[in-house]
């Protein structure tokens, strides 16, 4: 009964958007300057996204959460909504995903050998079971064959928008989604590649293919079906590129 209130709840007060969109948190930084070109040529079309680790906007869908929608940080995610019937179109891939290691406490020219320093105590990685930047984040260290000297030292945000938070609120490094380093707060910090971030080598993780579908819940309507293809236009892609991912 408190599941069916909450998910009403949502519908009355937190949808009422035109279009109502789950983007995985890595999204955020890029996604201001998708929906103002977007609305360049749709001003009259109202865009709402939330915002969160995949796993758990995955949840929230097949518990109801009326999404127009989906854009997950991995494909996985989506496809599990299209193979559980909760997808309207197959998942394709609208953007690759990079990751970067961040420190506005200690100087990373060691690179990937920084975080075995004991001076170290705290590495900060994104859910890796709800968020893939977080498996990515795992993957780099076991490759770098770094993990089981760093493994004590880890602490897990809920999502990599959360990574950040805590990387520049506590941690003394964290791994974050390369798009976060054009976030305007980070401004303030001055940040020098090789310095404060370095970008990690992408041979060291899978492939980050962030997955988009249209939900069951959004597919009939037109407006939603509007962005889903400007998401995958040219222009949006130009915009991904410009916030630090790879086009494929």
């Amino acid at each position: 009964m408190k599941k069916i209130f909450t998910l009403l709840f949502l519908c009355i007060f937190g949808y009422s958007a035109d279009v109502n969109i789950a983007a995985a948190a890595n999204v955020a930084y890029a996604f201001k300057a998708l929906q103002k070109e977007f609305q360049k040529e749709n001003p009259d079309i109202s865009i709402n996204v939330s915002l969160g680790a995949s796993g758990n906007l995955v949840s929230q869908i097949k518990n109801g959460a009326p999404f127009d929608i989906f854009m997950a940080a991995n494909m996985k995610f989506a496809q599990s909504l299209y193979e559980d019937n909760f997808a309207s179109t197959k998942p394709v891939i609208y953007a690759q995903g990079a990751l970067a290691l961040l420190s506005v406490r200690m100087d990373l020219s060691k690179g990937l050998d920084t975080l075995k320093e004991e001076k170290v105590k705290i590495i900060t990685i994104a859910n890796p079971k709800a968020a893939p930047y977080g498996q990515a984040s795992i993957e780099t260290l076991q490759n770098a064959k770094i993990y089981e000297q760093t493994k004590t030292k880890i602490i897990e945000a809920k999502s990599i928008g959360e990574a950040l938070t805590q990387t520049l609120k506590a941690a003394d490094v964290g791994f974050i989604a390369a798009s976060a380093l054009y976030e305007d707060t980070l401004k303030s910090y001055k940040l020098q590649e090789g310095k404060n971030y370095i970008l990690i080598n992408p041979k060291l993780y899978e492939p980050i293919n962030q997955g988009i579908i249209i939900t069951s819940y959004g597919k009939n309507n037109a407006k939603a079906k509007k962005f889903y293809d400007f998401i995958l236009s040219k222009k949006a892609k130009e915009i991904f590129k410009a916030y630090g991912y790879n086009i494929p």
